[in-house]
C-alpha cells in the first residue's frame, strides 16, 4: 500500500515537473520579449545581454502608443478581425447545418468535398490572383478586402468545426420542435444556437485569432498606413539599417496580451465546446 502511493506520487511529481519545464519552454520567448521591451536602449543594445533588468522602464510602451500609429493599427484589427468573425460565423452556421442534417444528399457531399479540397490549397498561391481582382475591383487598401479574404480562408475550416457540434444535437429535438410548428429558421436560432453555444464561441475566438494573427494579406493588399493591420504595422519599427528592438518588443506585448487575456477567460468554454464538438451524440 506504502509503495503504491509512493509511485503514484512519484508520478504525479515527475508528471507536474514535465508539465512546468514545458511550459517555461512555451512561455519563454513571451517573457524574453517582455524583458525587452522594458529594458532601456542602452541594455537591449548591450553586447552582453542578460535576462535580469537593472533600469526597468515603459519608455518603449509609451513611443508605442503616443508617438507611433499603433493605436490606428490595433483599431483597425479590432475592425477587420470582428467583422469577418460575425460573417464567417453567419455563412458557417448556415453550411454546417446543411452538411449535418443533409449530408446524404450528393449536392451536399459535393459541395462537402469542395469545402476539403479548398483547404489544400496554400494561401500564397492565391495571393496574386486576389491582388488583381481586387485591385479591379477597386478595394485596395480597404477594409473589406481584407474581410473578404479572411471569410474566404475561415469558412471551410469553421464550417467543419460546427458541423461536429451540429452533428451532436438530437434530430429528435428538431422533429419536436417541427411538430409543435417551429420552422427550420426557428429552430436554429432558438434550439440550435443556444445548444451549441459553447462550440460556436470556440470556433469564433479560433476565427478572430486567425484574422487578428494575419500577415500576407495585410501587408500586400493594403498600401495605405491609416488602413494598415496591426501584424504588419508592426513592421514600422524595423527599419532597413537599424531595428528598434525595444519598441518592436514593446508592440509585439501589446498585441498579444489582448488576445491571451481574451483566451484564458474563455478557455473553459473553449474546452466545453471543443470537447462537444468531438463527441457525436
Amino acid at each position: 500500500m506504502v509503495t503504491s502511493q509512493r509511485h503514484r506520487l512519484a508520478a504525479t511529481a515527475l508528471t507536474y515537473a514535465v508539465l512546468v519545464l514545458f511550459s517555461v519552454f512555451c512561455l519563454f520567448p513571451f517573457l524574453w520579449m517582455l524583458d525587452t521591451a522594458l529594458k532601456p536602449a542602452s541594455e537591449v543594445m548591450s553586447t552582453d545581454p542578460t535576462f535580469w533588468i537593472a533600469a526597468p522602464t515603459l519608455a518603449n510602451f509609451q513611443k508605442v502608443v503616443f508617438d507611433s500609429s499603433f493605436m490606428t493599427y490595433m483599431r483597425n484589427s479590432v475592425i477587420v478581425a470582428v467583422a469577418s468573425t460575425l460573417l464567417t460565423l453567419v455563412i458557417s452556421i448556415f453550411a454546417a447545418y446543411a452538411l449535418s442534417r443533409w449530408g446524404h444528399l450528393s449536392v451536399t457531399r459535393l459541395v462537402g468535398s469542395a469545402l476539403v479540397v479548398s483547404q489544400m490549397i496554400p494561401g500564397v498561391l492565391l495571393l496574386i490572383p486576389l491582388y488583381v481582382l481586387m485591385r479591379n475591383l477597386g478595394l485596395l487598401s480597404t477594409y473589406s478586402a481584407l474581410i473578404i479574404v479572411y471569410c474566404t480562408f475561415m469558412i471551410p475550416l469553421v464550417t467543419f468545426m460546427l458541423k461536429g457540434f451540429f452533428d451532436a444535437i438530437p434530430r429528435e429535438l428538431e422533429e419536436a420542435a417541427e411538430m409543435d410548428g417551429c420552422s427550420r429558421l426557428g429552430f436554429m436560432v432558438r434550439i440550435l444556437v443556444p445548444l451549441s453555444g459553447p462550440g460556436i464561441l470556440a470556433t469564433a475566438v479560433f476565427a478572430f485569432i486567425a484574422a487578428w494573427n494575419e500577415f500576407m494579406f495585410g501587408y500586400v493588399l493594403i498600401n495605405e498606413d491609416a488602413r494598415r493591420t496591426l501584424t504588419p504595422g508592426i513592421m514600422i519599427f524595423k527599419g532597413s539599417h537599424q531595428t528598434d528592438w525595444g519598441a518592436l518588443t514593446a508592440a509585439s506585448v501589446l498585441a498579444v496580451v489582448p488576445v491571451a487575456i481574451g483566451f484564458v477567460y474563455l478557455q473553459r468554454f473553449l474546452v466545453e465546446g471543443l470537447s462537444n464538438g468531438a463527441v457525436k451524440g
